[in-house]
């Protein structure tokens, strides 16, 4: 049987698919992902998602969605703070086994 030579994946499947805003795609979607648990964990309405965070009934929808295109990392962010979260952005050397990039770790 001959084996099939498969290229060497990332931990990161946007880069692997030749996204080139991988990065803030990954970045964006766990954002929007600890907004959509905190959302659920409240059990708050679009509606009411959307007068808390300052953002449109439609924004929050494509947020719930992962429909992230439209809306910047920093919209996700103010709106994390806007349903008491604190939001870090830690700035340091990259380690040589990953790389310089963006992490969102929440």
């Amino acid at each position: 049987m001959i084996r099939n030579e498969h290229p060497q994946g990332t931990d990161n499947v946007l880069m692997d698919l030749g996204f080139d805003d991988a990065e803030e795609l990954t970045a964006k979607a766990a954002l929007a992902l600890k907004l959509n648990t905190l959302i659920d964990q409240r059990g708050l309405s679009q509606t009411e998602a959307a007068a808390i965070t300052g953002m449109t009934q439609p924004k929050v929808s494509q947020v719930r969605r992962y429909k992230l295109q439209n809306i910047s990392l920093e919209r996700l962010m103010q709106a994390l703070v806007s349903l008491d979260q604190q939001v870090k952005i830690v700035v340091q050397p990259a380690r040589r086994a990953h790389g310089p990039g963006i992490l969102v770790a929440v």
